[in-house]
């Protein structure tokens, strides 16, 4: 597989293209194309504000594309992965009743229905075959909503696609909808290297067999469109031919996928009108606009999603992927564009790219703000800001933020989000859980640089926003650096203490005197180090923001009171997350009271639901530090200790490169060394295993 040239743009195209695509149809999905008619006539634009619906949301198209295709990472990358890692997988991420997909119950939902085979061992690809789950379940939409990263992750090769989303498809689902999904999956990765539709089609259709229903309705939509130019006519063959009258569930694959390929056909290739045409229609909405969207802006690149509307700057880059890795839950398409790059040029045979030396925000894609916005009230009135080329110290492109008539109590400012916003402690829909990205302890810093054409100095600073008990936000500042015209600098700043409390936004701040104008420029913004901070439940106000911050992947949490945080698991093993991915080497110290419960104990490194380390009270009165990889639990070590229920233990676990240990009692050790695909980084958890079990505060450092 050879790597096209402009790879990382084109991905960000496709992802931007998924983006847009899904938050343009979902305030109206599931609606008749005549409701769409009568109510907001051609959609040629994000209706959401006349819908009051908020614009970026979490959404199982999103999150299912950008979440399971990390069973390449987390299995081992190479072309032999199977479907059942990729099951895999989805035990690890999901939480179950809460993040990614439609719960919609066992034989109503067909994600829901296939998990529920997983989780009671029944490994993919029967867990989604026709034969566990009957045909009409097994051939509904959901897998082509998440083929789109098998594609990007296989840029001009068709084959390799096509053979990805078979796999991944066939968790889940069978028979035509997982056709369908290779038909898309092909098709992405092939407009990496041709532009032309026909051309696509040709080899999309090449990987499914000819008597499929999929194969027969690409084909006869193809001759349709060579004799009938008006698109309004070919709906009303596609619904007469292929409608949903005609297929069971709730959301067939066949007439969505055949409207996919109506828009394409009569969308003239361009971003705009392909998907009004596609979403003016109806039917599943988000998903079909979600995959047109991916397709066109990999074959037509950046130019063509920028030929029409501005569809870009309120979609700032911005997406949330809820799952168990919390700390990956607020993101960005420039983030998530450079995860499926590396993972594309792992199979191809390359090395990794890390822009900026791996900054966290960069901006090395044309137009690219990655979350970044001008804060509100008189901020707004004070600056812009706008992705340029040049002007940075290690890259391409910088983030421009231009300045207009700083003065003294007008200064400006820009920030990005690095957990949920206020609005979104309150979702619905698909959950949004998530924790914060930033920590206490850990050191931000940031490359700024004047403009030489500025005519006076312009002061600069590092800000963050932090939730309080009461939910609000306070703001916490750096001192002052000045800049003065053509003068470039590094900011750094440790972390303040913020009382356990959520980091909700990082960002700049500009100060001048007079009324000056200017422009300065980001170069990059990053954080580094390991957290530094106490977890304890505020006791006054509501809290809602500490309580989100927290992953909860057990059947009741409650908080408050002498025991901080109660854990309830009715059956297996149930477990509240919190912190980041990129953690790697810290101590975790907690209380851990077991009342009616078979184990309970902490967790380091938490990769996930089924990938960590832990110490953990046992049964027959032990104690043991294990390592959990997907469905095998390994004890690394263990001693004896008769624990007694209602008793309080101060447990301790370290990780520290590759050695693990655990103290308790404030003497007694457990250590061990990891050298098989030890666990080099992630977040912590409380576990509760088959009953309820109270935590103390949660005090995180690093490791000495």
């Amino acid at each position: 597989m050879t790597i096209p040239s402009d790879y990382p743009q084109r991905v960000y195209a496709g992802v931007l293209g998924k983006l847009i695509g899904v938050y343009l149809g979902r305030p109206f999905e599931g609606w008749t194309d005549e409701r769409i008619q009568k109510e907001l006539g051609e959609v040629w634009y994000f209706v959401n504000d006349r819908l009051k619906h908020p614009l970026v949301v979490a959404d199982d198209d999103i999150s299912g594309t950008f979440t399971f295709v990390r069973a390449l990472e987390d299995h081992g990358l190479g072309r032999e992965l199977t479907a059942k890692a990729i099951g895999q997988t989805w035990l690890n991420y999901i939480i179950e009743g809460r993040t990614i997909l439609w719960w919609g119950g066992l034989g109503n939902s067909t994600e829901h229905t296939a998990y529920l085979r997983l989780k009671s061992g029944i490994p993919a690809p029967r867990s989604g075959s026709s034969e566990v789950n009957g045909t009409v379940v097994a051939e509904q939409i959901g897998a082509q909503i998440f083929i789109d990263a098998w594609a990007m992750v296989c840029p001009g090769d068709p084959q390799q696609a096509a053979d990805f989303a078979r796999k991944a498809a066939s968790v889940s689902h069978d028979g035509e909808a997982v056709y369908a999904s290779q038909v898309i999956a092909a098709m992405e990765a092939q407009a990496f290297v041709e532009g032309n539709l026909a051309k696509l089609l040709d080899v999309a259709v090449s990987f499914i067999p000819k008597d499929a229903t999929i194969y027969r309705l690409i084909d006869e939509l193809r001759s349709l469109r060579q004799r009938e130019e008006d698109w309004h006519a070919a709906w009303a063959w596609l619904k007469q031919h292929y409608g949903y009258d005609q297929y069971g569930g709730n959301c067939h694959i066949v007439p969505n996928h055949g409207l996919i390929h109506l828009g394409l056909l009569w969308g003239r290739d361009d971003f705009q009108r392909t998907l009004m045409i596609t979403g003016t229609c109806g039917w599943d909405t988000d998903c079909n606009l979600g995959n047109v969207g991916c397709l066109l802006g990999i074959k037509n690149g950046l130019r063509g999603i920028d030929a029409g509307a501005d569809f870009r700057s309120p979609v700032a880059d911005r997406l949330y992927l809820p799952t168990a890795d919390g700390g990956r839950a607020v993101t960005d398409a420039v983030r998530e564009t450079f995860a499926l790059v590396n993972l594309g040029r792992a199979l191809a045979g390359q090395e990794a790219l890390a822009p900026k030396d791996g900054a966290r925000f960069h901006f090395e894609l044309p137009g690219s703000v990655q979350g970044f916005l001008v804060e509100p009230a008189q901020s707004m009135a004070t600056a812009t800001i706008e992705n340029v080329a040049g002007h940075s110290s290690k890259g391409q492109r910088s983030l421009a933020i231009h300045y207009r008539r700083l003065a003294h109590g007008r200064t400006a400012a820009i920030t990005t989000a690095t957990f949920i916003g206020p609005q979104e402690l309150d979702s619905t829909g698909y959950g949004l859980m998530a924790s914060p990205s930033l920590y206490s302890g850990q050191t931000l810093h940031a490359g700024m640089a004047a403009d030489s054409g500025n005519t006076q100095p312009v002061a600069v600073r590092l800000i963050l926003k932090h939730y309080d008990a009461c939910d609000a936000l306070q703001t916490r500042a750096a001192a002052w650096t000045t800049l003065d015209p053509g003068q470039a600098r590094t900011l750094r700043w440790e972390v303040p203490d913020t009382q356990g409390m959520p980091i909700a936004s990082v960002g700049v701040e500009l100060q001048g005197e007079g009324g000056i104008d200017g422009t300065v420029y980001l170069d990059d913004l990053s954080w580094s180090g390991d957290p530094r901070l106490m977890l304890a439940c505020p006791r006054q106000g509501p809290h809602k923001a500490w309580r989100g911050a927290w992953v909860d992947a057990a059947d009741i949490l409650s908080l408050g009171g002498s025991e901080n945080l109660r854990v309830v698991q009715n059956t297996g093993r149930g477990l509240v997350l919190y912190g980041a991915r990129e953690w790697r080497n810290y101590q975790l110290r907690a209380s851990v009271t077991p009342h009616l419960v078979r184990s309970a104990g902490l967790a380091a490194r938490v990769q996930g639901l089924r990938r960590y380390y832990a110490v953990l009270l046992r049964p027959s009165g032990r104690i043991q530090l294990v390592k959990v990889r997907d469905d095998r639990e390994t004890v690394l070590a263990e001693a004896l200790l008769a624990w007694q229920l209602t008793r309080t233990y101060d447990l301790v676990l370290t990780v520290r490169n590759q050695t693990v240990s655990a103290g308790w009692g404030g003497g007694s050790i457990l250590e061990a060394t990891d050298t098989h695909l030890p666990f080099d980084n992630g977040a912590i958890a409380l576990i509760s295993e088959e009953g309820r079990c109270a935590f103390g505060p949660a005090q995180i450092s690093p490791a000495e």
